[in-house]
């Protein structure tokens, strides 16, 4: 972490930044911001766009602009809070087996391989199936394959750390277990972490919505741009707006934080600048 505010960072990474920042001040606010109810049904049903409703309405008549800003809360946070969750187990999965190896590495390891057997989205499908819909219980089917990459992830970069000198002179210093793995080693192998998370923004947003869109996850009439794109695709040839207007949305916000996320791993890939440079 100190290396990195050693370094110039590039205006392409404040330009994205601050787009998110944006994104979830919008997604937080968003309640304040939906020109219409997005759960108020009209006579106007099926209307096309216009100056009064930007993306048109949907088959109940609600205008699909105001269900695509509050769904944006479910979205994006949704995604959010499932990679802190995700990612602060799998750390620790990956911290403890790394730093202390022998019999706690192996059982550690052998139970992230069981979960790693089975295709994400099929486990993630199978879990939800069987937990039933909801957002929470999507939510938890998609934990159960997403925290083993960062148990595997923290574990080969504590397993590198641990073998550094500082290491040993924090042990020969009388430092305690707790404090070597919380303020010597989890700190330096932080970066790839926080690389993973951010490119697994995106990854966990269309999961959640792949989930939605099967009937697996969130529930109409929630307004949830997975299950909108769900119902939208009834309509396609005769209103369209219904589908393309959170798919495009959608599309965007993901492509925002790919993008975020490449600009962070090459900020702490030193190889990766240093391509830049010579090109």
């Amino acid at each position: 972490m100190n290396r990195l505010k050693e370094k110039n960072l590039p205006r392409s990474f404040y330009v994205l930044l601050g787009i998110v920042a944006v994104l979830l001040l919008l997604s937080l606010f968003s309640g304040f911001l939906v020109p219409h109810d997005p759960y108020e049904t009209s006579g106007a049903i099926l209307k096309a766009p216009s100056m009064e409703h930007l993306m048109g309405t949907d088959e109940h008549g609600r205008d699909v602009l105001s269900r695509v800003i509050i769904g944006s809360k479910t979205s994006i946070f949704s995604a959010f809070i499932l990679i802190a969750i995700a990612g602060t187990f799998g750390t620790l999965i990956g911290l403890v087996g790394g730093y202390y190896g022998g019999k706690i590495d192996t059982i550690l390891m052998r139970i992230t391989d069981l979960f790693l057997a089975f295709p994400d989205m099929i486990l993630a499908v199978a879990v939800a199936g069987i937990l039933g819909g909801g957002l929470i219980n999507a939510m938890l089917a998609l934990f159960i394959t997403t925290w083993t990459q960062y148990a595997r992830l923290a574990r080969s970069s504590t397993i590198a750390i641990k073998k550094e000198e500082f290491i040993q002179a924090a042990r020969l210093s009388g430092c305690s277990e707790l404090r070597i793995l919380t303020v010597h080693v989890l700190p330096n192998i932080v970066g790839p972490l926080i690389v993973t998370a951010t490119l697994h923004v995106s990854g966990m947003m269309i999961g959640i919505a792949g989930l939605s869109f099967l009937g697996l996850g969130v529930k109409v009439p929630e307004a949830e741009w997975g299950s909108m794109i769900s119902v939208g695709r009834n309509y396609l040839q005769s209103a369209p707006w219904i589908a393309l207007g959170p798919s495009v949305v959608m599309v965007s916000v993901m492509m925002v934080f790919n993008l975020l996320g490449d600009e962070i791993r090459d900020i702490f890939d030193p190889k990766s600048n240093s391509r830049k440079i010579e090109g």
